[in-house]
């Protein structure tokens, strides 16, 4: 064994000396450097070396900066950005129908600051595709000029609108009147901002592993960029662990589609935090948001249809499963309610944490013809098998704002409850402690609404975005 041992050490001597790497050993790594570390730390954050303080903290090195205008992605082009340069949008860019944008794990993309015309955006349009595949460990970071990524505090972790966002928009259909129409944060005067469609199984492409960060500048009076929009969305595209960070206006806001997405984070938006519009059909689950303490909005605000055309098909109704929503403390100042439904909007609610909000729960208006309460009598809007907690009042009977929405909640059969769900920790600080996990021998683990049978959701054992 020992004879065997030197033979492979002399051995991989012999090659290293000979400055180059066969192309026949299924083993060795040809890489562009000596020694064991190239740019990338592979001891970082596993090693004792790294938990004791005596490695260096893994950063980020410094990259080529390409600036990227409109013109850059046009119709039949393919582009390639990789992990060795960083991205800086120079104004709104669009990924033109026919073209192409693929984006190697760990890359950094930039927008710089402006508002209006000036406003920096990455836009899929229509017929247009976008391949982000980042990974656990190298994730696809869209994020505004001045972050410092080696430095937590710059830009300062709550500051908002400091560049614009990404829109993807398809051919999915929607509930429009006209089938298509110009989305919000893009200037009616841009054809390359329309969306809608025909074709439900749209394919706009991949993102996995993608945070989005310090967005939603205004490009008019009260007129902000979602942290990530998705416009007519058709279920041929992959939304996987997608992050929004503190955007000033929502997180997430689908405008029609079909689009089925998992494992989302909507953190410190100044808006809501998922927002549904024009029908809306698509599956969600792993949903996680939270509010800072003194911004934000709603938790979800839910239209179905445009307001003077609430009985235009198709009709809302998204299946979303395993959500956590938590406010801004029960204390706090920010938000109205949990929940806004409202203009006929019907769809799923099921085995999700509500709670840590100032206000009340839920709100299902009655102001239409037909509005979400005629989805709810009809048995085409439900929320159940919830836990809701931490509320202005935690009795079940008054958590819904209207008569019929109370008596809704409190029916025993739909399998609501007021109780603590029992999370490890709830933090809005950069302090490590906030562990949305709830215990196993709480709540979340007991009482579950079966999940559909289907090929999309998986059938978790507990309440929530998080298991234990």
């Amino acid at each position: 064994m020992k004879k065997a041992l030197q033979r492979c050490t002399l051995l991989s001597i012999l090659m290293i000396a000979a400055t180059s790497f066969s192309q026949h050993n299924d083993f060795l790594t040809q890489v562009n450097y000596k020694g064991a570390f190239g740019l990338s730390n592979w001891a970082a954050d596993w090693s004792a070396l790294s938990h004791y303080g005596i490695m260096a903290p893994q950063t980020t090195p410094g990259a080529d900066v390409v600036s990227v205008r409109d013109s850059d992605i046009a119709a039949g082009a393919t582009i390639y950005w990789t992990a060795d340069k960083t991205y800086l949008l120079e104004g709104r860019v669009f990924v033109d129908a026919g073209a192409v944008l693929n984006i190697q794990a760990g890359t950094v993309i930039k927008g710089k600051p402006g508002q209006g015309k000036n406003a920096s955006a990455l836009i899929v349009a229509r017929g247009g595709k976008i391949y982000a595949e980042g990974t656990p460990t190298r994730p696809i970071i869209f994020t505004a000029e001045s972050d410092d990524l080696n430095n937590p505090l710059v830009p300062a972790a709550n500051e908002v609108g400091l560049w614009g966002g990404l829109i993807i928009l398809g051919k999915a259909r929607i509930n429009q009147p006209a089938g298509e129409t110009n989305i919000e944060g893009i200037p009616t005067t841009e054809p390359r901002g329309m969306y809608g469609g025909q074709d439900d199984d749209d394919c706009s492409g991949v993102l996995r592993y993608v945070s989005i960060r310090h967005g939603g500048t205004e490009i008019g009076e009260g007129n902000e960029i979602n942290g990530l929009t998705l416009g007519g969305v058709g279920r041929g595209t992959v939304i996987s662990h997608v992050e929004v960070w503190s955007n000033k206006d929502d997180g997430f806001e689908w405008f029609g589609g079909t689009v089925n997405c998992d494992h989302l984070v909507a953190a410190f938006c100044k808006d809501d935090a998922i927002d549904i519009d024009e029908g809306f059909r698509g599956k969600l689950q792993f949903i996680f948001a939270i509010q800072a303490d003194s911004t934000g909005d709603h938790l979800g605000e839910h239209d179905g249809a445009p307001a003077d055309f609430v009985a235009q098909e198709p009709k809302a109704y998204p299946v979303i499963y395993n959500a956590t929503y938590l406010g801004a403390g029960v204390n706090g100042s920010a938000g109205q309610r949990i929940f806004r439904l409202r203009e006929n909007f019907g769809g799923e609610y099921k085995n999700c944490i509500f709670g840590d909000y100032p206000g009340n729960g839920v709100t299902i208006e009655d102001k239409l013809e037909p509005d979400a309460r005629d989805r709810l009598e009809s048995g085409e809007l439900l929320l159940q098998n919830n836990i809701w907690f931490n509320l202005a009042s935690n009795d079940i009977n008054v958590i819904g704002e209207e008569a019929w929405t109370a008596a809704y909640l409190a029916d025993a059969s739909n399998g609501n409850t007021v109780e603590d769900p029992l999370l490890n920790g709830i933090s809005r600080a950069q302090d490590n402690g906030l562990d949305p996990r709830p215990r196993t021998d709480g709540p979340a683990y007991k009482n579950l609404a079966a999940y559909p049978d289907d090929d999309f959701f998986v059938k978790a054992n507990y309440k929530g975005a998080f298991g234990s």
